[in-house]
């Protein structure tokens, strides 16, 4: 598989549209330092997704993790529309990212938990409601706004998560195992359903899986990896 940056998208002597990873090295402190990834490059097209495969330990979520910024990088550049984005803050870096458990806020409703990031960024409340309507209805939990988070499911909850992290449109959606936590009937269905709302929403993912048929039917391209090396 050719992991070039180039993307077959961007016209001759214009910059790559979407996410870059040039040659990227993660190495955590300690004696001796561990490489988790080494030489790491590709690319993600805006509204592609793209699944990082790999067993457990093999260095994807440490890549994951350099891409959105909360793993330090030791070497190479993360870019996005050809711009660096290797030293700017998690904060501002415009990516979202969805762990395996979604980390929802029990002490909110599913609508406040999708409103979260759009309270942050000092949205007006009306384009709030709005939004928080548009992903209800995108993730298939319309009329579910009020209720609590304890009362839902496991898939339903990771639907929240999904909704979530998407409010404030990022260009960049980074999912981690997502779907781990969940039973194989239910991580079968919701797979199909995680790519058609990625595909609705027109966002740019990466993925990062364990199980090989969750990559084929959520991703559009699947990279593997192993001992943290892209194949």
């Amino acid at each position: 598989m050719n992991h070039s940056t180039q993307n077959a998208a961007s016209r001759a002597g214009s910059a790559p549209a979407g996410l870059e990873v040039r040659d990227v090295r993660v190495v955590y402190p300690g004696t001796p330092p561990v490489v988790a990834v080494e030489g790491a490059t590709l690319s993600v097209a805006p509204g592609e997704t793209v699944a990082l495969l790999g067993p457990s330990g093999c260095g994807k979520s440490s890549l994951l993790g350099a891409i959105v910024g909360i793993v330090p990088v030791a070497a190479g550049a993360i870019l996005w529309d050809g711009s660096d984005v290797t030293a700017v803050p998690v904060h501002r870096r415009g990516f979202g990212l969805v762990f395996q458990d979604g980390q929802l806020f029990p002490h909110r409703s599913l609508a406040r938990n999708v409103a979260f990031g759009l309270e942050m960024a000092g949205i007006a409340r009306e384009e709030r409601r709005a939004r928080v309507e548009e992903l209800l209805d995108l993730v298939g939990l319309e009329g579910y706004g009020a209720r609590a988070v304890t009362e839902l499911s496991g898939g339903q909850r990771q639907r929240v998560a999904l909704a979530r992290s998407l409010a404030p449109r990022p260009r960049l959606l980074a999912l981690d195992e997502p779907l781990s936590s969940l039973d194989a009937d239910l991580r079968a269905r919701l797979a199909v359903d995680v790519r058609d709302i990625l595909a609705a929403a027109g966002t740019a993912a990466i993925v990062v899986t364990h199980d090989p048929a969750e990559a084929e039917v959520m991703a559009s391209r699947v990279l593997r990896m192993a001992d943290g090396r892209l194949l």
